[in-house]
């Protein structure tokens, strides 16, 4: 038996429960993972408010790393003791102790990379590879927005653009925040509550704005992402924290200037086991190049999910939030 959270009705944090069940013994093509460290996401609020519906009742929770702790028939490749982990490319339910979960799913982890670290960047690095390298293919000089830059998926960005060459600009909610997304490689920043983000954008970039704006706030800051671009630049909004974009006629994006508007999600670019073996090595080579550190921000006992949901929608957290499972 082991400990896992369940979400029997949708609503604030404190539906978040902890259960104990049996994970069960893993099938043909199957591993069975005891986690030590699970990634925070903020998909994982939308999955518990309902935004991204679920059958109910479920176990939240898109990524994590661990140990395998039994490998079913057919895997020959990963063996007791391997470390893995793995992205949001399948079903949800990493709230837990203790998982079955398909070996295709799983990947082994090099030695340089720490269960915490992958914990903290599988789902965040792999959206910004996708983001940087195949949604708008960043090219050294490029003016780029970046909006939350202090943020898991931020600072991991931040780091990327930087190593591409990039001019980036990142939008923050603090100074404190702004200090930590310039020492991630963030080149200038923009207090979004002090401070005119398109204006800025404006005089940042002498008047010719940016190539892309990658946004994962949503309805706060789509209109300025927006105003922020350069003709024919690209809008990516790849998330929601403020509230999901209401929709806007395509006459609109001819008006700015010609722009192209994309909502991306992994699950599309990470569609295949070639594509996410592809992805999944690219941030391997970052991280083990130097080149990407992920930050870890804050840990939480697995079993206080629900403290670190009320933070990460306060917007109190920086860097990556890393649900800790004890060893038993």
């Amino acid at each position: 038996m082991s400990g896992a959270i369940v979400v029997s009705q949708l609503g604030g944090p404190e539906v978040l429960e902890w259960v104990v069940q049996d994970p069960g013994e893993p099938g043909p093509g199957e591993v069975r993972v005891r986690h030590t460290a699970i990634g925070l996401n903020f998909i994982d609020v939308y999955h518990r408010t309902g935004l991204y519906p679920q059958t109910l009742p479920f176990t939240p929770g898109v990524e994590g790393a661990g140990v395998v702790e039994a490998v079913g028939p057919g895997v020959d490749d990963l063996s007791v003791g391997v470390r893995v982990a793995y992205t949001s490319n399948g079903p949800i339910g990493s709230y837990c102790e203790v998982r079955v979960m398909a070996r295709s799913r799983v990947v082994q982890l090099p030695d340089e990379i720490s269960e915490e670290t992958a914990a903290a960047m599988m789902v965040k690095g792999c959206t910004v590879e996708y983001l940087v390298r195949r949604t708008y293919a960043v090219q050294p000089g490029d003016n780029v927005l970046l909006t939350a830059a202090a943020g898991g998926v931020g600072l991991i960005a931040c780091q990327w653009l930087h190593a591409l060459g990039a001019n980036v600009i990142g939008t923050v909610g603090t100074p404190e925040k702004g200090e930590l997304a310039k020492r991630n490689g963030c080149d200038h920043v923009i207090l979004y509550r002090e401070e005119n983000i398109a204006e800025r954008v404006a005089e940042i970039t002498d008047g010719e704005g940016c190539r892309v704006a990658y946004d994962s706030v949503g309805a706060s800051t789509f209109e300025a992402s927006l105003q922020s671009l350069s003709r024919r630049g690209m809008l990516v909004t790849f998330g929601n924290a403020s509230g999901p974009v209401e929709p806007i006629p395509p006459l609109t994006l001819a008006k700015h200037r010609s722009l192209f508007l994309t909502r991306p999600r992994l699950a599309d670019y990470y569609a295949t086991p070639e594509e996410s073996r592809e992805g999944i090595h690219a941030l391997f080579e970052m991280v083990r190049a130097g080149k990407v550190r992920p930050h870890v921000g804050t840990r939480y006992p697995l079993s206080e999910v629900a403290e670190a949901h009320r933070a990460l929608e306060a917007r109190e957290t920086v860097g990556s939030t890393v649900l800790v499972v004890s060893a038993t």
